[in-house]
C-alpha cells in the first residue's frame, strides 16, 4: 500500500485564547479520518494539520513538559511528589522519565506537509493563494527544525532524518550526526524559513497585533531561536570540549568537535543582536510600569509581565498552557482553598537574589539573626531580616517565612508561615509543605484562588527580550570584551529589575554577573538554569552545584514567625552526585534496540 494511502489521523491544537483567536486554523478535531490525498485538497483540512505540528511546543508552565526541568536543577524540589531519576541516581535508558522522542512524529508529520501543501488547489485559488502556501511551508520548515532542536538540547547529537516522509520499508538504521553537523542543519532550515515567513503577526496594513496569529511562527521568532542555537553553540559544552572525547560513533566518527572556536562567539552576538533590532524594530520593549515608588515601579514590572507584559516584551507566544496547575502547585496552603504548597525553591537560589541596593547577602544590612519590628506590603512584622531589603525580583519570584500572601488569603490570614507549625509548614501533613521553607512565587496571580478556583487565562512566553538581551551580552562579553554594549544591554535587565546599573569591570567579572543575572531574571523560566549550568560546564563549581546536598530553612522547627530554630540553614534533601552522563539524557533502550546504528551517550 502507497503511503499517500495509509489512513492517518490528524492531531491538532488548541492553541488560542479564549478570548482571541477565530476559530478555524487552530482548530483541533478534524471532520473525520481521512487520506493524505484528502487532507491536501481540503483548505481546512490543510491548515488542521499544520496547526497539528505546533502541538508539541513545550509549555512552560506544565508540570511534565516545562518545569520539570526546574526541579532537577539548583531552583525548585517537588520530591514529596515526585523525584526525577537524575536527582535520585537512578535515570538510565530503561528509565527515562522525559522522553522527548515524539518530537520525531512532528518532524514526519511536517516533512509530509512540506511534500503536499502545494497541491491544493482550493488554497491556491484565493486572490494571495500563493503567498499563503509559502508562509505555511516556513512555519513547517521552521518547526521541522525546531523539533531537532529540543532533541539536541536533550540529547546532544541526534539522527538527522530524510527529508523526505520515507516508506515503512525503507531504512532507518541511521547514525547520529555530529554536534555541528546537526547545528548546520538546524540553522539552515530555519534561516530558509525565514525567507518565507512574515516578519510579524500584525494585522495586515497596521502595526496592530493581531490575536487571531498569536504564536505563529514569524522572522521575529525564528530570530530568536536562531540567537539561543548560536550561543549554546558557542559554550563551552558544545565547543572544543575534550571532555567528550569518547564519545563516537560506531564507526569513530567524533561526536563533540575538539578544537575551541572563537568565532562562534562572534556569530552568537551577531544573531543576538539581528534579533533584538528586529524585535525592537516591531514594537518589542522591556515591560515596564509607572510607579511614583522606583522600588514599586520595579516589583510591578517583573511580577505583572507575566499577565500584562507579553504583549510588550513576549517574542514567541504560547497561548494555551497549564499556568494554573503552576500557580496550585506553588502558592502556599494559605491561599484561599489550600493549594498545594511544594514548589520548594533552594537555598541557594534564594541567596542569590540580591540587596535592594544590588550587592550580594554578604554585604552590610543582611543579618540571619533579628527580625523586623515593621511590616509592608512585601513581609509582615516578625520576619527575618535576611529577607529584609532585598531586590524587587525576590519578592516578585519566591515566597517565604513572613512573606505577604500570594493570590487571595483566607479568611483572617495576612502572611505565609512556613515554620514547623506555621498556616503552611509541615504539621499536620503529609506532603504538601517545602522542604526548604520556600515556594516559588513568580507568575502567581494576585487574583488567584484554589477553592473557589480563580484563574486569569493569559499566554506563556517562551521566548522574552530579557533574555535576548542576555545572550547578547553574553555572547559580546566572550567575543569582544570591553565593548559598551555589553553593560548597555545588561543594565537594561537589571534596572528594570530594580537594582542599580553596574560600571566597567573585568571580563570575568562581567562574564559572573551576566550569569547571575540569567539566574535571577530567568528563573523558572524554559529550563533555563538546566540548560545554562550544562552549556557553562559548571555543575560542579561553587555556585551551580547540581548534585549533593541541597540546603533550606529547618521546616521541622518552630512555633512562631520570629522563632530562631527555623531560621537555621539545614539539609533540606541530598540528590545523586553530579555525574558526567547527566549533561545530556540517555536514548531510551527501545530507541536503542529499534535502530542499532545508535551510540548510546557515555555513562548509560
Amino acid at each position: 500500500m502507497k503511503f499517500n494511502k495509509i489512513i492517518i489521523l490528524i492531531m491538532g491544537i488548541a492553541f488560542g485564547l479564549s478570548s482571541g483567536c477565530k476559530k478555524g486554523f487552530f482548530d483541533t478535531i478534524p471532520d473525520n479520518i481521512v487520506t493524505i490525498d484528502g487532507v491536501f485538497t481540503n483548505r481546512g483540512q490543510s491548515e488542521r494539520w499544520l496547526g497539528g505540528l505546533y502541538s508539541s511546543l513545550y509549555d512552560p508552565w506544565d508540570i511534565r513538559t516545562g518545569f520539570q526541568f526546574s526541579v532537577m536543577t539548583d531552583e525548585l524540589d517537588f520530591s514529596n511528589w515526585e523525584n526525577p531519576g537524575m536527582n535520585s541516581g537512578s535515570l538510565a535508558a530503561t528509565s527515562v522519565n522525559m522522553g522527548a522522542l515524539g518530537y520525531y512524529e512532528k518532524i514526519r508529520l511536517a516533512t509530509i506537509f512540506l511534500e503536499n501543501i502545494d497541491k491544493n488547489q482550493e488554497i491556491l485559488a484565493l486572490n494571495n493563494g500563493g503567498e499563503i502556501i509559502k508562509q505555511y511551508k516556513g512555519e513547517a520548515q521552521f518547526l521541522r527544525a525546531y523539533y531537532y532542536w529540543l532533541l539536541m538540547r536533550q540529547y546532544g547529537p541526534v539522527e538527522i532524518m530524510p527529508l523526505t516522509s520515507g516508506k515503512p520499508e525503507d531504512n532507518y538504521q541511521i547514525p547520529r550526526s555530529s554536534w555541528d553537523e546537526c547545528v548546520t542543519f538546524v540553522l539552515k532550515e530555519i534561516a530558509e524559513a525565514k525567507q518565507k515567513l512574515p516578519v510579524n503577526n500584525f494585522t495586515v496594513g497596521t502595526s496592530d497585533f493581531d490575536p487571531t496569529k498569536t504564536g505563529r511562527i514569524n522572522q521575529m521568532i525564528a530570530s530568536a531561536v536562531e540567537s539561543q542555537i548560536t550561543l549554546y553553540h558557542a559554550s563551552p559544552l558544545f565547543n572544543g570540549n575534550l571532555e567528550l572525547s569518547d564519545f563516537k560513533n560506531l564507526n569513530g566518527k567524533q561526536l563533540f568537535n575538539q578544537s575551541y572556536d572563537p568565532a562562534r562567539w562572534t556569530k552568537a552576538a551577531t544573531a543576538a543582536k539581528l534579533a533584538i533590532e528586529l524585535a525592537e524594530a516591531n514594537g518589542k520593549a522591556l515591560y515596564k510600569v509607572v510607579d511614583a515608588d522606583p522600588f514599586r515601579a520595579a516589583f510591578l514590572s517583573c511580577r505583572n509581565l507575566y499577565w500584562d507584559g507579553w504583549r510588550t516584551e513576549g517574542i514567541w507566544i504560547r497561548t494555551a498552557n497549564n499556568s494554573g496547575i503552576w500557580e496550585y502547585h506553588a502558592a502556599p496552603r494559605t491561599v484561599q482553598g489550600s493549594p498545594y504548597n511544594g514548589m520548594a525553591v533552594v537555598q541557594s537560589l534564594v541567596d542569590d537574589f540580591r540587596m535592594s541596593n544590588g550587592a550580594t547577602i554578604g554585604s552590610s544590612g543582611y543579618n540571619e539573626n533579628t527580625y523586623t519590628s515593621t511590616g509592608n506590603s512585601y513581609y509582615a512584622a516578625g520576619t527575618n531580616m535576611m529577607y529584609v531589603n532585598r531586590e524587587p525580583r525576590f519578592y516578585v519570584d519566591i515566597s517565604f517565612n513572613g512573606a505577604v500572601i500570594p493570590g487571595v488569603p483566607k479568611a483572617g490570614q495576612n502572611r505565609v508561615e512556613y515554620y514547623y507549625t506555621g498556616n503552611s509548614g509541615k504539621a499536620g501533613e503529609t506532603r504538601n509543605w517545602p522542604k526548604t521553607g520556600y515556594t516559588a512565587r513568580k507568575n502567581i496571580h494576585p487574583t488567584f484562588s484554589f477553592s473557589p478556583y480563580v484563574f486569569v487565562q493569559r499566554p506563556a512566553m517562551l521566548i522574552r527580550l530579557a533574555e535576548l538581551y542576555l545572550n547578547y551580552a553574553e555572547a559580546l562579553n566572550e567575543s569582544d570584551p570591553g565593548n559598551p554594549e555589553i553593560l548597555k544591554y545588561l543594565n537594561l535587565v537589571r534596572l528594570r529589575g530594580g537594582i542599580p546599573a553596574i560600571s566597567g569591570t573585568t571580563q570575568a567579572e562581567l562574564r559572573s554577573q551576566i550569569r547571575l543575572e540569567r539566574r535571577v531574571e530567568l528563573c523558572f523560566e524554559n529550563g533555563s538554569r538546566y540548560f545554562d549550568v550544562r552549556r557553562w560546564k559548571v555543575p560542579e563549581q561553587i555556585g551551580f552545584k547540581q548534585g549533593g546536598q541541597m540546603f533550606g530553612m529547618n521546616v521541622d522547627a518552630g512555633s512562631s514567625l520570629s522563632d530562631p530554630n527555623f531560621h537555621k540553614r539545614t539539609v533540606a534533601f541530598t540528590r545523586a552526585p553530579w555525574q558526567r552522563k547527566y549533561y545530556f539524557y540517555p536514548y531510551g533502550q527501545d530507541e536503542m534496540d529499534r535502530n542499532k546504528q545508535l551510540v548510546q551517550f557515555p555513562g548509560y
